[in-house]
């Protein structure tokens, strides 16, 4: 891409890159919008560093991308139906939110493009978010491996994670977040393995053991050693991307070509980020 209206500087690991020379403040023209797209298509994670935005900020940069997503399980903010609140208090014992991998709502029919998160409380250590690079996971994937899961169907539920019975349903006493478990959890999706992008056309694999509970035409025994072999690769340190937070940074991700999780160790400290989900634009 030529000449794009601000400053790419390309994190050196194995996907994300950090915008500045842009003010997301203020309205974006339309040629910087397709531009960020683009830059976003080739680097999967982008940050942005020094952006005072607030609500308004935020939501008007999301519909930049697509549609809002639909964000189930876990109530808004007051005053906004399309912003929650990941954020921890310094007295929380609960187990990390999303500090396993995964590809946000992966076990809706109709999954979303992406994903923005917005840096409020920033603790002074600890709190980075690390994301996969998926087609380079695939790309890099054994013969034999990649054979396995070549046009196989998995099955994705949120039941381990939302339903009462679920991680958030039993840990909920004292946590932070109005995470609201719900019996409907247990309904499942099937989507393919190895899926291309929609926009670029590439191959990635989608999806990760935790929202993937199955694989269809294949019982518990052969699916759950599978499902492990596929995490345990797809997870590899050569695809990942560790972002390490400031307060008024803006990160974006494309989930249909990284996983991403959670990781801790900030504990007596507040954390606080704004979330918006970028729905998707294909049918």
């Amino acid at each position: 891409m030529s000449n794009p209206p601000f400053d790419i500087r390309p994190s050196g690991q194995a996907c994300g890159a950090e915008i500045t020379g842009i003010d997301l403040t203020n309205p974006l023209p339309r040629k910087t919008i397709t531009a960020l797209r683009k830059t976003w298509l080739e680097h999967h994670v982008l940050s942005f560093p020094d952006q005072a935005m607030n609500d308004d900020d935020l939501e008007r940069f999301t519909q930049y991308f697509g549609p809002f997503g639909e964000d189930p399980f876990i109530a808004p903010i007051k005053g906004r139906k399309h912003i929650i609140a990941v954020e921890r208090q310094p007295t929380e014992t609960t187990p990390i939110f999303a500090e396993a991998w995964h590809t946000d709502w992966s076990f809706q029919n109709n999954p979303p493009d992406g994903t923005c998160l917005f840096g409020i409380d920033i603790p002074a250590c600890g709190g980075d978010t690390l994301f996969a690079n998926q087609h380079l996971a695939l790309e890099s994937m054994p013969e034999t491996l990649r054979t396995k899961i070549d046009k196989q169907r998995a099955i994705h539920s949120a039941r381990s994670g939302y339903a009462p019975d679920g991680i958030y349903g039993v840990d909920d006493k004292g946590r932070g977040m109005d995470i609201r478990p719900d019996a409907s959890a247990a309904a499942t999706e099937s989507h393919l393995l190895i899926r291309k992008h929609p926009e670029t056309g590439k191959e990635a694999v989608y999806g990760a053991f935790g929202y993937i509970i199955g694989i269809e035409m294949m019982d518990e025994v052969e699916s759950v050693p599978l499902l492990a072999e596929l995490y345990a690769w797809q997870t590899r340190e050569e695809f990942q991307y560790r972002h390490q937070w400031r307060p008024n940074m803006l990160v974006m991700w494309d989930n249909r070509s990284v996983l991403h999780k959670a990781t801790g160790g900030y504990e007596g400290q507040r954390r606080c980020l704004h979330r918006t989900t970028i729905g998707s634009r294909s049918p």
